[in-house]
């Protein structure tokens, strides 16, 4: 039996090229080795106000991407959160039993609550909805970026302390990840991480953005003060293009040397713009012929709640057995 992988992304902003790079495009790679399992977390997306007919738009955007870009229907599950209700059954049992300090230590709480007047109780709750998403499916493997390893690390906290105070329960996920891909920063400003939620024109690439927004964009990326490409000294800006390049190009470090040293700015921005657009051209082709047959998505995202619900239902009935509460059986 293969060992299972969950992963999943928020409904929320415009996906980047730094998402497919450092995640969907690793998907791709592994979802053959595993009995894969792909969240479209909008229970999480409501953790901070969404406006409802957004939220939907995007949850059909993020699943139509998802398959655009290689995702297997027919291999790998692809699941709407709110769809499952486990997922929220399991995060109150679990909720029951997670200390609150070990919520209040959480960076990414301290981080988001800092930044709102008004702070709901499920912005700190949050990650033991993310540990019931990956115990729900008994998940080994979690594909995460390191913003999110203290949540798993939570996760298996919660599994750990649930298994001492009931017995034998959840499997540990795995904290060895598969390979990530690229770390993308932002192109207006290469010290941060590129953001879906950033609303700066300047600062990511959409997945879906047309291929001449995508070569305007590369044109106005910050890049350092020397005239040219010097590998040696270049700027956290040079080497986020370059980066890129080599992601989509999978060109050795040798290629790259070879080809970019000494180069002009001006050229090095065109040929990144213009390997970023034919790159995403087949997905942006795939993605229009997807999400103009709303049936089609409907089905795909109705069979990957038929294929994982078996397996969330034996989970949740497991836990209240071993909680004492009612159970069907």
């Amino acid at each position: 039996m293969k060992a299972r992988v969950l992963s999943g992304v928020q409904p929320t902003g415009n996906l980047h090229i730094g998402n497919y790079l450092g995640a969907l495009k690793n998907w791709v790679k592994i979802q053959y080795d595993y009995d894969s399992i792909f969240c479209i977390v909008d229970l999480h997306a409501i953790t901070v106000y969404q406006k409802p007919e957004e939220l939907r738009a995007k949850i059909r955007e993020l699943a139509g991407i998802f398959i655009a870009a290689g995702i297997d229907p027919k291999h790998s599950s692809i699941v709407v959160q709110s769809s499952v209700p486990p997922h929220a059954e399991l995060s109150w049992m679990l909720t029951c039993v997670t200390p609150i300090g070990w919520l209040y230590r959480m960076t990414q709480f301290k981080a988001k609550s800092e930044a709102q007047d008004t702070i709901g109780d499920g912005l700190l709750q949050y990650p033991v909805l993310m540990a019931a998403d990956i115990l729900l499916y008994q998940a080994n493997i979690v594909p995460v970026g390191d913003d999110q390893s203290q949540h798993l690390e939570l996760a298996r906290d919660i599994a750990q302390r649930f298994n001492s105070l009931y017995g034998e329960t959840f499997v540990m996920p795995a904290t060895k990840l598969p390979t990530v891909g690229a770390r993308v920063m932002g192109l207006d400003d290469p010290e941060k991480k590129m953001s879906k939620s950033a609303t700066g024109s300047g600062h990511a690439i959409g997945l879906l953005d047309p291929p001449n927004v995508i070569r305007k964009k590369f044109m106005k990326a910050t890049t350092d003060s020397n005239p040219a490409v010097d590998l040696a000294t270049m700027g956290p800006g040079v080497a986020n293009l370059l980066n890129i390049f080599q992601a989509l190009s999978d060109w050795t470090d040798e290629q790259m040397r070879a080809h970019f040293s000494g180069m002009r700015y001006g050229d090095l921005k065109k040929q990144v713009g213009e390997m970023v657009a034919s790159s995403l051209e087949p997905i942006q082709q795939r993605y229009q012929e997807i999400t103009a047959d709303p049936a089609y998505l409907d089905g795909i995202l109705r069979e990957g709640v038929e294929r994982v619900m078996p397996i969330a239902n034996s989970t949740v009935e497991l836990v209240k057995s071993r909680m004492g509460l009612y159970t069907r059986s």
